[in-house]
């Protein structure tokens, strides 16, 4: 049971460290943001690092599910592609807040949408629950290229 308990440990800590780094890369972000023209539907600031919390530990959550299966290729190539969605979602803040660079920051979240579609069919495959966790974070996706698209169109 130790082993278990340290794997999920490490599993929730990977993505909410990446997050925490990213949120610190990227602080006062927040004020340039509510700065800029925003289109119809955007949450007030603080919704943010609440919803970004909460998926994080889901997708912790998942990734565990998945590491504690035996060794695959497939539990390999599910991890591997869980690794560089978590790489590139690391970078998109930083490409959106901190360069300003709008349309390359959208771009970059369509390649980390097919990335994180990749990952959720993968996890699936080997763990049900695990691909289910999966799904708001590509919706939430989703609504942050809506986002992201308009911003650029409206600055």
């Amino acid at each position: 049971m130790k082993k278990k308990t340290k794997t999920l440990l490490t599993c929730l800590a990977v993505p909410l460290g990446v997050g925490a780094v990213s949120g610190f890369l990227t602080q006062g972000s927040m004020n340039t943001f509510e700065k800029l023209k925003q289109p119809p539907l955007t949450p007030p600031g603080w919704v943010f690092p609440v919803v970004w919390t909460g998926l994080f530990a889901m997708m912790g959550t998942a990734s565990y599910l998945v590491a504690i299966t035996p060794k695959t290729e497939e539990r390999k190539k599910a991890l591997t592609l869980y690794g560089i969605q978590l790489a590139v979602n690391f970078l998109w803040p930083v490409f959106f807040f901190n360069a300003g660079w709008y349309l390359f920051a959208f771009a970059w979240l369509l390649f980390l949408w097919y990335l994180v579609y990749l990952c959720t069919k993968a996890f699936s495959e080997i763990s049900r629950t695990a691909g289910y966790l999966m799904i708001p974070y590509l919706v939430w996706l989703t609504f942050a290229g809506y986002l992201n698209f308009f911003i650029f169109l409206l600055n």
